[in-house]
Formats: C-alpha cells, sequence, structure tokens
C-alpha cells in the first residue's frame, strides 16, 4: 500500500507539471558566500568544547525588572513596558526548550555575525523568488543527513512546516480527483493523535476545507484504538501524524507500535520531532533514531527553535515530496525565507550539536537526578506535573518564584479544566546542584507522591 503514495505523489506531480503548477527552488550563491571547503567543513572550522564553559549557564539564567517581577507574584496582566527600571531579579530558568544550552554558544553566535556582516540580514524575499540562497542549501542538505532522508525543505517556523505538509496532504487527493470531489474512497485518510500540536491540528483543518480528506482522531498513543480506525478505513491513501515527544505531557509515541501497524496497514508514518531532534539519539538525530525506525519514518517534520537554540523550521523528505510541498505548502510559498545569518547559525549549530555529544549526555543525567530526587517517574526532559486547580497552580508557580525559579503555570484554554499543570524543563546546562535545589523548593508547594504526571485523558488542542 506504501507504494500507492508512490504512485500517487508521483501522478500529483506529473499533474502540477502539466498545469504549469510545479515550483523550484534555485539557490543564489551570495558574493563571499561559504566555499566549497566550507560546504564541507572541516573538523577544526568550528570550535567545540569537551565541557560545559562560563557562557552555558546564560542559558538558563534569566534576568527580569523588578515590576514585572511583582506583577507576575501578584498575577497581574503586565504589557512588557516597564523601561528605565535599574532594578533585575536573576532567575534560574525551568521552563524554556532551549534543551542543550546553544543558544549562548559563541561558535554559533560567530557564524551568524559573520553572515550578517558579510551579507546583511537578507534574504530579499520568498524561498521561490529569489530568498533561497547557498546557506538554506547547505542547512538543508545537513539536516537530510541527520534524519537519514533523501532531502529537506527549509520553512520559516515548525508551525510553518506543519501547515504546508497538511496541506500538501491535502491537495494530493484533489490533484487526483481532477478538479472533482473525490469519492469517499478516492480521499486521502489522516489518523492524528488526539493530543497533537496545534500547528498539526491546524493544519488538518486546512486541508479538510479542500474536501479531499477525512480526519480521524485517535485516543492519545493508543494503539488499539487506532488500529481498529484504520482497520475500518476503506480509504486507499492513509497518513497516521504524531508528534514524537509531546510537548505538553513529555511522554514518547510508542515509535515501534506505529512501526508495527506501518508494516500491516502500509500508511505513511509523518512524525513531528520538535522537541526529541539533537535531544535524543546517539547523534541527535531524534527519537526515529533513539528508537532505531528512521527508515520507517516517511516524513519527519522539526523545528530550529529548540534544542538547535535558533529558529526556523524544517521538512525532512524525499526528493518527491520536497517538490510537492514546495508547489502547493501555502505557508512555505507565501513566507519570506528564513534570514542568512540565522540559517548561518542552524547549520554551525547542526556541527556543534552533533560533535558536544556531552549535551546529550548531561540532559539525560538531569533527568535521572530529577527522577531520583522526587520518585516521580519521569521519562523525557519535559516534566508534565498536574496540579488540578488554575489556583493551586498559580500558587505553585509564584512560590517557585518567590524561591528564584522561572516556571510558568499552564492553564485553560492551553489545557482542559482542572488539569492546570506546571511545565518543567531540563536543559543539558543545569547543573546536579541546581536540580536538588529546585526539587527542593517544588516539594513545598506540591506533594510527590499526589502529584499527576503526563495529561494522557485530557488534551489541550483538539480539532
Amino acid at each position: 500500500m506504501l507504494r500507492s503514495w508512490d504512485n500517487g505523489v508521483e501522478e500529483a506531480l506529473q499533474k502540477l507539471e502539466h498545469l504549469q503548477l510545479l515550483r523550484s527552488l534555485r539557490p543564489i550563491y551570495l558574493q563571499n558566500g561559504p566555499t566549497q571547503e566550507a560546504q564541507n567543513p572541516v573538523d577544526d572550522e568550528f570550535h567545540v568544547f569537551d565541557e560545559m564553559q562560563p557562557w552555558d549557564r546564560s542559558s538558563v539564567e534569566v534576568h527580569i525588572p523588578e515590576p514585572t517581577f511583582q506583577k507576575w507574584l501578584h498575577d497581574i496582566p503586565s504589557s512588557g513596558d516597564e523601561e528605565g527600571t535599574h532594578k533585575f531579579r536573576k532567575l534560574l530558568l525551568f521552563s524554556g526548550n532551549d534543551y542543550l544550552g546553544l543558544s549562548s554558544h559563541p561558535t554559533i553566535g560567530k557564524a551568524a555575525s559573520k553572515a550578517a556582516l558579510e551579507h546583511g540580514m537578507g534574504p530579499r524575499g520568498s524561498a521561490l523568488i529569489c530568498g533561497y540562497t547557498d546557506y538554506h542549501r547547505r542547512l538543508e542538505s545537513c539536516i537530510a543527513d541527520l534524519k537519514k532522508k533523501e532531502d529537506c525543505l527549509l520553512c520559516p517556523t515548525g508551525f510553518a512546516a506543519n501547515m504546508a505538509l497538511m496541506v500538501a496532504l491535502g491537495n494530493v487527493g484533489s490533484l487526483l480527483a481532477a478538479g472533482k470531489t473525490p469519492l469517499t474512497n478516492e480521499k486521502i485518510a489522516i489518523f492524528s493523535d488526539a493530543l497533537n500540536h496545534a500547528s498539526i491540528i491546524d493544519g488538518i483543518r486546512l486541508a479538510e476545507r479542500q474536501k479531499s480528506v477525512e480526519i480521524f482522531i485517535y485516543r492519545h498513543c493508543d494503539m488499539t484504538h487506532l488500529n481498529a480506525l484504520l482497520s475500518s478505513c476503506t480509504m486507499r491513501k492513509k497518513v497516521v501524524v504524531t508528534d514524537s515527544l509531546f510537548s505538553m505531557d513529555g511522554d514518547f509515541a510508542p515509535m515501534i507500535e506505529l512501526v508495527k501497524l506501518r508494516k500491516e496497514h502500509g500508511f505513511l508514518l509523518v512524525i513531528d520531532d520538535a522537541h526529541g531532534t539533537f535531544v535524543c539519539g546517539k547523534n541527535g538525530g531524534g527519537v526515529a533514531e533513539q528508537y532505531n525506525c528512521e527508515r520507517d519514518v516517511d516524513i519527519c517534520v522539526g523545528t530550529l527553535s529548540k534544542a538547535a537554540g535558533c529558529h526556523g523550521g524544517f521538512i525532512a523528505c524525499s526528493k518527491r515530496w520536497k517538490q510537492l510541498i514546495q508547489s502547493r505548502g501555502r505557508s512555505f510559498i507565501f513566507s519570506t525565507a528564513t534570514p542568512i545569518p540565522i540559517a548561518a547559525a542552524a547549520h554551525a549549530a547542526l556541527i556543534v550539536a552533533r560533535k558536544e555529544t556531552w549535551r546529550r549526555r548531561e540532559i539525560w543525567n538531569r533527568v535521572q537526578d530529577f527522577r531520583a530526587l522526587t520518585g516521580i517517574p519521569i521519562n523525557s526532559p519535559i516534566i508534565s506535573l498536574i496540579v488540578g486547580s488554575e489556583e493551586k497552580a498559580l500558587q505553585a508557580s509564584q512560590s517557585l518564584l518567590k524561591s528564584g525559579f522561572h516556571v510558568t503555570a499552564i492553564r485553560p484554554p492551553t489545557v482542559p479544566p482542572n488539569s492546570c499543570r506546571l511545565r518543567v524543563t531540563l536543559s543539558a546546562t543545569h547543573t546536579i546542584d541546581d536540580i536538588e535545589r529546585f526539587t527542593a523548593a517544588l516539594s513545598l508547594c506540591v506533594n510527590f507522591q499526589e502529584i499527576g504526571i503526563h495529561g494522557s485523558n485530557g488534551g489541550y488542542a483538539r480539532l
């Protein structure tokens, strides 16, 4: 059945070519841009380090103005306009997504500044017009290599990447129906985890408006429910899309079971690896690498704004899928391309993340430290501590704030009523001392024996 997907994408591309709607990426090579040697950098071109350096701490140490601190402490809305203040509070960040602490790495900063000085910010336009350069192409090639995919499409954000992919999926159904409303069994069946990220859901909603897809929502990580939905579906072209590491709950998608179902039902497997890329797997390839199933994932969406410490999104896929998405993915087509210094920084981040393996080791050490100190059976650097009411969540957040820790209360509409939580995230640049002090402060406002983790019965971005 996967062969029907290959044939379908090929047929869709032929129709686009016939309609003269097939779009091409033509990189502009910038004067004084990266040489051939720079595109295939030697080991000593990027400075890397074997252990944490003083600057790494700035990725988890933040300062906020005293007026902002007081408003937060009393849950008073703040517009962020507290200018002119000379008094600040230093807080230790336990709520960011900079998992490896790369946002403060000097090698990455130097790559951005060098590109900015040589070429300005750019990028002059959208990728399909004149915003696509050799810097963007180099970054795409490195991501494709990391994800063990044939190619990669760089997008402005991870949100835009998911939107572009879902809309392109809907276009496959429309193109194959040749302008007619497809019959039910001719439509694309998209199966989505109930707790998928909002960008997936918004993309699916947009695809649904094309009337060429049918949407099926399966219970969070429930493979029995997914199997039942797949078995009863008569559509030939099926897609299963899931977060690989869920951003609000911190649990992993059941990758091994998904791979088994893929072999049985022949669906296209799409994962959003936003929180797993660079964090999971020996080489930082993500959740699929960690579970040794990279070749069973057909399309991998991700972001460069989390563990890479930069900005942007990507879709790692085959060359045919890339050509389809760049021709029909509206959020890619109609967005200005990533600024050149950001593309240069993200490329440097890939090199640093691959070489500084101690960062992945340290973040997983912090996961073990937190588990040992609290007894809470966490499985990832994302820790969702469900405390119940909005009042309890605010009180806990404010208590931690007084102790010098930046942790926000997650409240409705982000999560359902009475499932309010503290979303705690760990970083490679946290120390064991940080974890000890943080868990001590946390124990004063939550009961580790009574705390709930993973909101599997809830939901926060429903269709």
